[in-house]
């Protein structure tokens, strides 16, 4: 599950886009004993026996290198969302309706005569406009221009809300620019991250091959973009330095900007990104910044050019023909995930359209797929579980009675956010033309911006979603202290409408919990009840709780997830914080219910014994070793099997389920488990 921290604003879990809630007894209501496999022990790897039977029934397909009980969700609900779409195509939709978007766009991504057709057409004048750049004053205009609809050149901007006042919106800058997803592929030396950047090189090289260029500039500007990418990265703060709020947060006049952070044309920049104006901003991480103006400031103008049109090239690779799409999969696909085929050019045709008109799809499906039945359950098990936590926040022994208390003033004004917006986004002034697939891409992202930009300076919107309603997943703010359970998630082998308490309470009962938790992890600890970044906290609490977090540290770093390669405690704490409260708070609600009470068997196994069944459900899947490998860089959440064989040795009530013993592997003893919500 998600905890959105600014300036990453949305970063999905496992999977980005996918969609709702199942028709009553589609599919099964019931725990499906076949994933099981019993011929293990669930006191060696729990992980295996809940989840053998489905690991063995479901090998990674090529276009994967991770699949898993998300991969299988997302697929189902893409069939859903094609069935939708295709059914626009067989009417007259008005021209400028989202139902004539949505179905324009898609189609335009299916058409693989025109894409290859056109080649590199659709970006050709972008690069020409690049290429015509003879100063540094322009290659500031193209960095702000680009960024607009490209991945961000140099550095990022965003807007949203004011970490030390959260009703309101202001600029931020945070560190960007580079293209393979975290420093450490172009600092470490090892031979698989050796290997990783010889890959890229040889991606660079292909791209701007398709793009135009003769072999020789095309190596030339490979050395060039990998040389400035890797300037970048050296700046960059650490994966493990993002995590701690306190240390991102520089909010500085515009005015001291050339003291404080390094002299550039700011005011120009500012203006470029439709910023002008503004009087101070958050600058996330001041020398990664610093950094890229200097590179800014010493690199010859070509070099930057090379560097600009990499941006391009690399954001549009995807939706132009095949040498493109095939070149960006050899490198993105294959070298860093290890994924053997690429997917189908519907599917990402529907990943393209829900990130252009995530709402407007969303608002087709949900009328067809999410019964405001299932609402009405949700609301009913968020409140449990607020009660639940409540409850143990009160029982802590090692917490003070002064933090408990702004503890449950914090959790008691939870924003709770459930299937879909109130309010749908109007998508009246994006245009979808004929002209190219790339083009209309580049549309969505500008309408993107001048949405995000019209929030500059204003009160922050409480109502607003960062997730469309359509993804499986779920999210918490810190800045609004909400959470969010869109409708893709509401349904097995998370959300059961008609299936029993165990399964529910062990399934989206822990993704509720897991979401509460983040509210109060070693990140969301750190905000008031207002999404304020503040101190709540008595100074000998605060002190507790990191000694109480440093156990699930040592935990993890002890885990070897391949070869010689360990976790990373530190980077995944708050994502193995959440699993660990939201195992403890669910399992605490789920024991008030009739069906714990009454303690009797169904399908062979007890109601206790279900709840950690289903849990372990939510995480069966295979993983590629290059995508163990990548995941480990770039994802703050532990890996599947983890989230199981790591989550479950410290929950007593898993213990007692399954009768494990301390001469079983997985047995920790209770003085080295984790206890802190």
């Amino acid at each position: 599950m998600k905890r959105i921290v600014y300036p990453i604003i949305v970063l999905a879990v496992m999977i980005t886009t996918s969609c709702t809630q199942q028709k009553t007894g589609q599919p099964q209501e019931r725990l499906d004993l076949s994933n099981l496999d019993t011929t293990a022990s669930p006191g060696i790897s729990f992980y295996q026996y809940a989840t053998g039977g489905w690991q063995k029934a479901n090998p990674i397909p090529d276009e994967y290198a991770r699949y898993g009980s998300f991969d299988q969700l997302r697929e189902n609900n893409q069939v859903q969302i094609q069935s939708l779409i295709e059914e626009l195509g067989k009417q007259e939709n008005p021209v400028g309706s989202n139902a004539q978007k949505v179905g324009d766009l898609y189609k335009m991504g299916l058409d693989s005569v025109k894409l290859n057709a056109d080649g590199a057409e659709p970006i050709r004048a972008q690069l020409e406009e690049i290429a015509t750049v003879s100063d540094k004053k322009d290659i500031i205009r193209l960095t702000a221009k680009v960024s607009r609809y490209a991945s961000n050149p140099f550095f990022g901007f965003y807007v949203g809300p004011d970490d030390m006042n959260s009703s309101m919106n202001i600029a931020h800058l945070y560190q960007s620019g580079i293209g393979m997803g975290d420093r450490d592929y172009y600092l470490l030396q090892d031979e698989h991250t050796r290997m990783i950047r010889g890959e890229y090189e040889k991606l660079i090289k292909t791209q701007f091959r398709n793009a135009g260029y003769d072999e020789a500039d095309a190596e030339k500007a490979a050395v060039n973009v990998l040389n400035i990418e890797t300037k970048l990265a050296g700046a960059h703060f650490t994966k493990e330095m993002r995590r701690q709020p306190e240390l991102n947060y520089h909010k500085l006049a515009v005015a001291d900007l050339n003291r404080a952070v390094a002299p550039f044309e700011w005011a120009y920049y500012l203006e470029e990104m439709s910023a002008a104006g503004i009087d101070s901003l958050n600058v996330a991480q001041i020398e990664p910044v610093k950094t890229a103006i200097a590179i800014i400031d010493k690199e010859p103008v070509e070099v930057l050019r090379d560097y600009l049109s990499w941006k391009v090239i690399n954001s549009a690779a995807g939706y132009l023909s095949d040498d493109f799409v095939n070149a960006n999969f050899e490198f993105y696909g294959k070298a860093l995930s290890g994924s053997k085929e690429l997917r189908p050019r519907w599917r990402r045709s529907i990943d393209a359209v829900n990130g252009a008109m995530g709402e407007a799809v969303g608002q087709l499906y949900v009328q067809k797929y999410f019964p405001p039945e299932a609402k009405e359950r949700m609301l009913g098990l968020v409140n449990n579980l607020k009660t639940a936590l409540g409850e143990r926040i009160t029982n802590l022994e090692w917490m003070s009675n002064a933090t408990k208390a702004k503890a449950q003033e914090k959790l008691s004004t939870f924003i709770v956010k459930i299937g879909y917006p109130d309010k749908w986004k109007d998508y009246s002034s994006l245009q979808i033309k004929d002209d190219s697939y790339w083009q209309n891409i580049v549309r969505a992202s500008e309408f993107a911006y001048a949405e995000m930009i019209d929030e500059l300076g204003k009160p922050v919107d409480k109502a607003k979603w960062y997730m469309s309603p359509q993804t499986v997943n779920a999210y918490y703010n810190p800045s609004s202290n909400e959470i969010c359970f869109p409708a893709g998630i509401l349904q097995p082998p998370f959300f059961y409408m008609d299936g029993d308490d165990a399964i529910n309470y062990g399934g989206i009962g822990v993704v509720i919990g897991h979401e509460m938790t983040h509210g109060f992890d070693d990140q969301g600890r750190k905000f008031d009840k207002e999404g304020n970044l503040a101190e709540w906290w008595t100074t000998e609490d605060a002190k507790r709780f990191e000694e109480r977090a440093k156990v699930l540290v040592d935990y993890f770093d002890n885990i070897v997830v391949l070869d010689t390669v360990h976790a990373n405690g530190s980077f995944t704490l708050g994502e193995n914080i959440a699993d660990h409260g939201g195992l403890q708070v669910s399992y605490h609600a789920f024991l008030k219910t009739q069906q714990a009470k009454a303690g009797e068997f169904l399908d062979g196994f007890t109601p206790a014994q279900r709840f950690f069944l289903s849990y372990a459900a939510l995480w069966a899947g295979n993983v590629r070793d290059a995508e163990i490998l990548r995941l480990t860089k770039v994802d703050p959440h532990s890996l599947g099997r983890w989230r199981v064989d790591g989550a479950l040795p410290h929950i007593g009530a898993w213990y007692e389920a399954f009768n494990i013993q301390p001469s079983d592997p997985m047995f920790l003893p209770e003085e080295e488990r984790a206890s802190i919500w």
